[in-house]
């Protein structure tokens, strides 16, 4: 697989240009998932497409390119509801993972999904209505997942993206070959994006090529195969996080660092960018410690010194504040007033020291003439 050269070896860490992803692809080594996950279907009021008699949808967001065809391998992301009840038996959100589609492939009980992807671009999330008959049927679903008889069905749906095949080989069918070739022209496709500052889009690219190797496929994987698929799902996760940097979607960047630091515990850029995420939130103490971590394996990398540098700085700041504030709040620190003698006490003391000098020299006098 063709590797992306980086431009400026002694130091990438730091750059905020497209050198941010493609220097990843040397390193061994989502679309956008909603804050919070949602009860009831969206309400959504842009025109209503009739996609067949018993299948309707409305945009809720456009997409980009073509359509998919008969046969492609479509990734998605979708919610699902019993219209009557609004029950929700179904989230990949939640799950974390993408659905896996061949269009004109797809199980019986999906075959009104499968007409509402079809006519989704990549990008794209809309509202699907799906009568009964093209859903879990008469019968309904009693196992996983739990869905009513006879119930008319609504899905929000988000196409990440698809890949146009002839025969709809699905990802179970392909060697594993086959599957990190796959999963590697995505990442190159979302590196040619994130070039173009198409953020959200180069995203979708790296997602699609971390679905080619879930968990599942991962935990099959020995040797030098394991190593093959972590040299591409790897730098996926963190150019990701480069883009939700750049989107100051700093929480969510610092969850795909943290998955590449479960399978590779002293990534470099992990750290680096895990660090950038976790000062622009304001987590300075952990920021400094992924830093520090990152500048153990590059002692002289100038990216690494400037953050620390920042966050020094960002620290000396808080401290002048602070101690502007506490001022304002006492006041100035009062100065020592020098305590007034008090005349009669010095007379007072002048006596007794004569009278004690007296004692002291007619006992010398007595002693003398004894």
């Amino acid at each position: 697989m063709e590797e992306v050269q980086e431009s400026q070896p002694q130091s990438t860490l730091g750059k905020e240009n497209a050198d941010e992803v493609v220097d990843e692809s040397s390193e061994y080594g989502k679309g956008e998932t909603p804050e919070e996950l949602l009860s009831r279907p969206p309400k959504v009021d842009s025109e209503v497409e009739v996609l067949h008699e018993k299948v309707t949808k409305q945009i809720i967001k456009e997409g980009h390119g073509q359509k998919p065809s008969k046969y492609s391998t479509c990734f998605f992301h979708y919610r699902a509801w019993a219209e009557n009840t609004e029950h929700k038996f179904e989230d990949t959100w939640q799950e974390q993972r993408p659905i896996e589609m061949v269009i004109g492939k797809e199980k019986k009980e999906m075959t009104g999904l499968g007409i509402g992807v079809a006519s989704m671009k990549a990008g794209e999330r809309a509202l699907l209505r799906v009568n009964w008959e093209l859903g879990y049927g008469k019968e309904g679903s009693f196992s996983f997942p739990n869905v009513p008889p006879m119930a008319d069905l609504v899905y929000e749906v988000e196409l990440i993206g698809f890949d146009e095949t002839k025969d709809g080989k699905a990802r179970s069918d392909m060697t594993v070959e086959e599957r990190i070739g796959a999963a590697d022209r995505r990442k190159m496709d979302g590196n040619v994006l994130f070039q173009e500052n198409k953020l959200e889009e180069a995203m979708q690219q790296y997602e699609m090529a971390i679905a080619y190797m879930g968990d599942d496929f991962m935990f099959q994987l020995f040797g030098k195969y394991r190593d093959m698929a972590l040299a591409v799902k790897n730098p996926c996760h963190l150019n990701t996080a480069a883009c939700l940097i750049k989107l100051n979607r700093y929480e969510e960047a610092i969850g795909q660092c943290s998955i590449v630091l479960s399978e590779d515990e002293n990534n470099l850029k992990a750290f680096f960018r895990r660090g950038k995420a976790r000062a622009a939130l304001g987590q300075t103490d952990a920021a400094r410690e992924d830093f520090l971590k990152a500048r153990k394996q590059a002692p002289e990398d100038k990216a690494i010194a400037r953050e620390l540098k920042l966050l020094a700085e960002h620290d000396k700041a808080i401290y002048q504040k602070q101690k502007e504030i506490y001022k304002g709040i006492f006041g100035p620190r009062p100065q020592p007033v020098p305590k007034k003698r008090n005349l009669l006490l010095l007379v007072w003391q002048w006596l007794v020291s004569v009278f004690y000098s007296f004692i002291t020299l007619f006992n010398r006098e007595k002693n003398k003439s004894d």
